[in-house]
Formats: C-alpha cells, structure tokens, sequence
C-alpha cells in the first residue's frame, strides 16, 4: 500500500481552468470512481491552495498495489482528466512529496484495502 501527499505548482493565471477542473471531477464522479477500480486507488483527494499569488494543488492518495496508471487509462474522464493536468499543472516546477510520519487507518478499514 502507498500512502502518498504531493504538492503541485499551478501555472500562473491559471485559476479559472482549476475551477473548471475541479467542477469536472466533481459533476463526473460516477465514472472518475469507476476509473480509481483499475488504478487500485482507495482513497484520492485533491486540496487547493493560494499562497499570495501562486497556487498550489496536493494530491493525497493511498493506493493499492499493481494498479493502472492514469496516463494508461483509455477511459474518456482520465483523458480529461489528463488534459487539465497538462493545462495547469507547471511541469518546470518540482513536485514536492511530504513523507508521512504517523499512519492512523483501524485494522478492520486497512483490511478491506490489502
């Protein structure tokens, strides 16, 4: 099982394609839970942030594994999906991965997942 939080610099002005993003996942969310199936993701958040005049997107997951990655995915919500990320996530900026210090999940939850 990966546990992982991950921070996403946005590409300047582009707010307003986050908001349309995010409404996106959120208005499709039968099929973008169909998709988390094949990728053995069992729990995936997303948090925003503005910190002055930059934005920021993390990623929260906790993932099974031998699970499909997303850029393998033919379904047509990943492909959107995709399609946002390469619009506003800036790829010239390093990613930032938190390492977690403390895991709290109960037995009879992380049970179902593995």
């Amino acid at each position: 099982m990966f546990i992982e939080l991950t921070k996403f610099k946005v590409k300047d002005g582009k707010s307003k394609q986050v908001d349309e993003w995010l409404t996106f996942l959120n208005e499709h969310m039968e099929s973008v839970l169909l998709t988390l199936e094949n990728e053995q993701m069992y729990v995936e958040t997303i948090f925003r942030e503005n910190d002055g005049d930059q934005e920021y997107l993390y990623w929260y997951s906790i993932q099974g594994n031998g699970g499909q990655d997303v850029e393998d995915s033919n379904h047509w919500v990943d492909q959107k999906h995709l399609e946002f990320w390469n619009e506003c996530i800036d790829q010239t900026s390093q990613p930032i991965d938190l390492t977690p210090s403390v895991t709290m999940i109960p037995a009879k939850i992380k049970d179902c997942m593995t």
